[in-house]
């Protein structure tokens, strides 16, 4: 059997990450090898992720990447903010969207495939902090020729948000609309794309209002549609009240900017949220 030097450990801990204990276990099963050793390491990491495949994922953090003017977004979970908050955590969530960022000609749900690609890492990762870990989300967004894309990474809470624009639009218009999107949670881009099965139904509650009874049909039409017009302020993004003054909205702000498309969650949120 070879000799396991103190030297040798350090420095397959140093190319591993992983803990000396660890190390000294794997030089020894590879009697010194250190290829047969790293093997050892991402074979054991790989055990544990089988072990605590179903513990439950619901803390994490966004990463963001840009491959020139496209974007992705990935959505990496843990189970503690503790160990969201780690280094090697982070760095791997940063790899994960530069990794996503990097599959040219792609674009939207990009989950399955960064998944795939990277799942060696996760394990050794997994391996190395001793938490489940997960790659839930990845979006890779394409812009429109002329459109951009704008990207906010919430840091008291773990949100994000993409939108695309179209039209002329400054850097800190853009930063804003991405601010106004996180913070309004907006349904809809505009009232044209409310289906009219939600406006029936707001329709529908709105009729049912007892003080609404024995009004005249024209009074009773105008106040219908000024119950709908406030509805729409409350989910469409053109309409709501602006980040910057809620007197305003964006329709107003900026009437030749056209927003193509927006995404915003929370780290962790169910997928039918938004």
């Amino acid at each position: 059997m070879a000799e396991i030097s103190a030297k040798d450990v350090m420095a397959l801990r140093q190319k591993s990450g992983c803990g000396m204990m660890e190390c000294k276990k794997a030089l020894v099963a590879s009697n010194g090898d250190v290829e047969g050793a790293m093997e050892y390491l991402r074979k054991a990491g790989a055990a544990k992720a089988a072990k605590k495949a179903d513990r439950s994922t619901n803390q994490g953090r966004w990463a963001v990447a840009k491959n020139g003017a496209e974007v992705a977004l990935v959505e990496a979970l843990c189970e503690t903010d503790f160990v969201a908050a780690t280094a090697e955590f982070k760095a791997f969530a940063q790899a994960a969207a530069e990794k996503a960022a990097s599959f040219a000609g792609v674009d939207g749900d990009v989950s399955a495939k960064l998944a795939a690609e990277m799942d060696a890492d996760l394990k050794a990762l997994i391996g190395k902090l001793g938490e489940n870990m997960s790659i839930r989300r990845a979006i890779r967004w394409i812009p429109a020729e002329g459109n951009q894309i704008g990207f906010y990474l919430h840091t008291a809470q773990p949100f994000a948000a993409l939108v695309e624009v179209a039209g002329p639009c400054d850097a800190d218009l853009l930063l804003n609309i991405t601010l106004h999107v996180t913070a309004s949670n907006p349904t809809y881009i505009s009232r044209d794309d409310v289906p009219q099965t939600f406006i029936d139904k707001e329709l529908e509650i709105a009729k049912a209002d007892p003080k609404l009874a024995g009004k005249p049909e024209q009074v009773l039409k105008g106040i219908l549609q000024g119950k709908l017009n406030k509805r729409f302020t409350e989910i469409c993004l053109m309409e709501m009240p602006w980040i910057d003054d809620e007197h305003t909205c964006l329709a107003k702000v900026a009437p030749n900017v056209k927003v193509v498309r927006f995404f915003r969650s929370l780290v962790g949120a169910a997928l039918e949220d938004k």
